[in-house]
């Protein structure tokens, strides 16, 4: 088990280690905030960060900041020493640029420097080219440093992002360079709150107006997302070598393909690359080939061109020797189990029922050798359907032009048109500022004449928190009387009756007392919104309903309290406030989140390092999904994701046992990153749809988390076990179904089957070959 006070192991540590960690010791720390455009708030949050130090007794000084007036960028620089930079003409343009004065800056020997622009170029005849030069330069004389940079600077990344957006970069800092730092912290901004800020003026001089166009604004945005996450997710990996642990499954995925040097091996191979692309996954490919017999010339050049592929995407390709065809289940369950796989896919068993009782089946066996390890059998219907490419769901809202709109449709577009403005700030984990920012958003809105006040607010008693308060006015709290204690809870009716333009309400997932109008408070917030109230609010990731198995996997603590992913999907801007794991700790210790009596138990436990570098992953990857969404949903021509496809349904087979949320909740969240429909069916056994007082009770909770998160529940009666197959299939065709999702069923009786009667997976599968197949794994219910 980690250990929250023992960062590392007992292992001797290596001269080599000693030495590095000793040199590291005369060296600066070097932090860098990354932000998807200029303009995003880096310099903000970075004076705001050398304001914090300073208060801290630590000797800070700026050179070389640019905060372009923007009046909140201005005011953070507070009393920071400036120690005057460089300024000289550039010749191609005549704007008037800063450089480092390093002789100013040894001769001050401040513990730290705040510096703007980490892809600057220096003037001719300066002692290095670049700044990222004289930032390494500071660094080694024990000088700390923070930054900025852009992620579009980044080498890399340039060239997607003038691909995606056209956007052209004149300078750059390798791709390498956020691996140098000690800490990278993204400031995540919605497209919205650029084109405000380009509005009111604040933008003036941060480069050529294509790069503020709203689809480029959420495809940097998603880059930016992104490009943190496979830091983290590095930084997850080597955490949890160095503890000891295995991956994080569902944080860290190997996808792994089985294929043939066959035309179809190809196909394979690029669905499990996008599978990987999209989870932020390695890819590995196996081939089995008998090695004492030559290949073909067509199976010559299919390994020829396979290579090529599995090379141009990053993948690993690895041909495993066979002698016969019954050793490929084993030899493949060893090498997923050597490589870590999270992940296979491959392709369906093309033997027919009599080939398979009397030669075996390839996938059964594989299934009873797996453990911890989903399998996704991918159908071929390249002949029939052309390429699949993470299929979309096309909008429903075509240009209906001359359609007269029906009078329910006429009122349902009034309620949008009257409809507050809906915003959410999203974090990993307690502590991380989402209050603060939403409050400091709030004074941003008053102090432009916008009516604010803040409807519910809990500063858990963090002074940061507190200030930000400033002119807001709080509307007093309802109280309500349950089991003769006095609780207090958002006065929503009081909210409605004074009607302010925003209202600020926090903790979105909270559970109101029994009692009240409303269950939840997200729902409160819904009334809100209806009624032409805009309202910003707060949540972490750990919070939505899909994330529950996640989130559970990783810390240990299934969250109670869940907000509907739908909630996330109904917001107009979803932000994420980004904080490195070790910052969040920090503040922990310093009484910054919670209580001192508590910090060494939550530091122990829920704050524990591992748990907050995944946390973290998944807030990114979850936001950078919602990102995607939102340039697909106004069909952006051109996304990370790629061009729109064909409609997709997924059909997902439940018993009444308690694994079943876990399965429910897994193709939710295929059918969510596929835009497709999707049901969830169970087929009752015996005669008629007499159940147990506990069987229906269940059945209605998993009906209740269906239509939460926004699926089709239906049961089924059969009187036979053997007919359920049948059931399930002729179902899953009148859905249209084109992806099935069944558990591994060696803990589901029905799945199993009685003795003789043959197992209810192998048969669907058998039946569903026509169709992808995902077979989760057993370890998802431990």
């Amino acid at each position: 088990m980690e250990d929250s006070g023992m960062e590392g192991s007992f292992k001797r540590k290596s001269p080599e280690e000693m030495l590095r960690m000793i040199s590291k010791l005369q060296e600066g720390t070097f932090k860098i905030y990354i932000g998807p455009v200029s303009g995003s708030g880096k310099t903000y949050h970075m004076l705001r960060d050398g304001n914090h130090l300073r208060e801290q007794g630590i000797d800070v000084v700026i050179c070389a900041v640019s905060t372009m007036r923007r009046p909140e960028t201005v005011e953070q620089l507070g009393e920071l020493e400036r120690v005057p930079s460089i300024h000289w003409i550039r010749s191609s343009d005549g704007a008037e640029m800063k450089d480092l004065n390093l002789d100013a800056l040894l001769i001050r020997n401040p513990e730290v420097v705040l510096v703007d622009g980490l892809a600057h170029r220096n003037r001719t005849g300066a002692r290095h080219v670049t700044r990222l030069e004289d930032i390494r330069f500071l660094l080694r004389h024990n000088i700390s440093v923070i930054t900025t940079v852009n992620v579009y600077e980044l080498e890399g990344y340039t060239e997607l992002a003038r691909r995606l957006t056209g956007i052209k970069v004149a300078h750059t800092v390798p791709a390498d360079t956020l691996e140098l730092a000690d800490e990278v912290k993204l400031i995540d901004v919605t497209p919205e709150t650029i084109l405000s800020r380009l509005a009111e003026g604040h933008l003036q001089g941060h480069g050529g107006m294509d790069i503020f166009r709203h689809g480029n604004l959420g495809i940097l945005r998603e880059l930016a997302l992104k490009l943190v996450a496979e830091g983290v997710n590095e930084s997850l990996r080597e955490h949890r070598e160095e503890m000891g642990l295995p991956p994080a499954t569902g944080i860290m995925e190997r996808i792994l393909v089985s294929a043939q040097y066959h035309w179809n091996g190809s196909i394979y191979i690029q669905r499990g690359q996008q599978i990987a692309r999209r989870l932020n996954g390695s890819l590995h490919v196996v081939v089995f080939r008998p090695m004492k017999q030559p290949l073909t010339k067509e199976a010559t050049v299919f390994r020829r061109s396979m290579m090529k592929l599995v090379e141009k995407i990053g993948g690993h390709m690895e041909e495993l020797p066979v002698i016969h065809h019954r050793y490929i289940p084993a030899t493949l369950a060893q090498y997923a189990i050597r490589q870590q796989i999270t992940r296979i896919v491959m392709g369906h068993s093309r033997r027919t029922r009599r080939q398979e009782l009397w030669q075996g089946s390839l996938i059964n066996s594989l299934l009873r050798k797996l453990q911890g390890v989903d399998l996704l059998l991918v159908a071929d219907r390249s002949a029939q359907e052309g390429e699949r490419v993470v299929p979309t769901k096309v909008s429903e809202t075509e240009q209906k032009t001359y359609r007269r709109l029906s009078e329910q449709e006429i009122e349902e577009q009034i309620g949008l048109i009257r409809r507050g403005t809906f915003k959410i700030y999203i974090g990993a984990a307690p502590g991380v500022g989402k209050t603060y920012m939403m409050l400091r958003e709030g004074n941003d809105l008053l102090r432009k004449g916008i009516h604010v006040q803040i409807g519910l607010l809990e500063t858990h008693g963090r002074a940061d928190t507190v200030e930000q308060i400033g002119s807001l006015s709080i509307i007093p709290r309802a109280q309500r009387v349950y089991q003769s204690t006095c609780l207090e809870e958002m006065d929503t009716e009081a909210i409605l009756r004074l009607h302010p333009e925003v209202v600020l309400v926090d903790e979105l997932a909270h559970t109101n007392v029994p009692g009240n109008a409303r269950q939840k408070r997200y729902e409160d917030v819904l009334r809100l919104l209806d009624a032409g109230i805009s309202v910003i609010t707060t949540v972490n990731v750990q919070h939505l309903e899909s994330l529950n198995d996640a989130v559970e996997h990783i810390t240990g603590v299934r969250v109670r309290e869940t907000v509907p992913d739908r909630i996330i999907q109904l917001a107009d801007e979803v932000q994420l406030i980004d904080v490195a794991p070790e910052a969040l700790r920090q503040r922990m210790r310093e009484g910054k989140i919670y209580a001192t009596a508590k910090v060494e138990q939550a530091l122990a436990n829920f704050f524990k390092m591992g748990n907050l570098i995944a946390l973290r992953e998944l807030a990114l990857r979850e936001l950078a999904d919602d990102v995607d969404e939102r340039l697909e949903s106004q069909r952006a021509a051109r996304t990370l994701r790629g061009p729109w496809r064909r409609e997709e349904s997924v059909f997902v087979c439940v018993s009444s046992d308690r694994h079943a949320e876990r399965l429910i909740r897994r193709g939710f969240r295929m059918a969510y990153r596929l835009k497709a429909s999707w049901h969830v069916h169970h087929v009752h056994i015996g005669t008629g749809m007499v159940m147990t007082p506990e069987v229906k009770e269940h059945l209605a909770g998993l009906e209740r988390l269906t239509v939460r998160l926004g699926g089709h529940f239906h049961v089924h009666q059969s009187a036979k076990l053997r007919e359920v197959p049948g059931i399930l299939d002729a179902k899953a065709t009148e859905a249209k179904a084109t992806q099935l999702v069944v558990g591994q069923a060696k803990r589901v009786w029905w799945l199993n089957g009685h003795r003789g009667s043959g197992s209810v997976v192998k048969q669907l599968v058998r039946l569903s070959r026509h169709r992808d197949v995902l077979i989760v794994a057993d370890d998802d219910y431990n």
